[in-house]
């Protein structure tokens, strides 16, 4: 599994803009091949920046993705509502510490 993170910085007056995309596109991008699991975070204190949170089964499965015509139109609309350029990244669980 890969986890993949992406920090978006958002024009203040473009937010409300970029939840409604979000919540547009939400349904679509959790139910694409490969897709697991789906979360939307808020910066507590720079309230225009995000970061999506998602699993996908495997790097495959999210290039599919990344180089799908869905992500191509709806990441148009999202860069023309940024403040400066995301950053993103991919990682892999290594260990859980549980509290056992």
């Amino acid at each position: 599994m890969l986890i993949r993170i992406v920090r978006m910085y958002f024009q203040a007056d473009k937010v409300q803009e970029f939840l409604e995309i979000f919540e547009n596109a939400k349904k679509t991008i959790r139910s694409f091949e490969g897709c697991r699991y789906l979360e939307l975070w808020q910066d507590i204190h720079s309230p225009n920046v995000f970061c999506s949170y998602s699993h996908w089964e495997s790097e495959e499965h999210l290039e599919k993705y990344r180089h799908s015509e869905f992500f191509r139109n709806t990441w148009s609309k999202m860069k023309a509502l940024f403040e400066k350029k995301p950053y993103a990244f991919s990682v892999k669980v290594h260990q859980v510490v549980s509290e056992d």
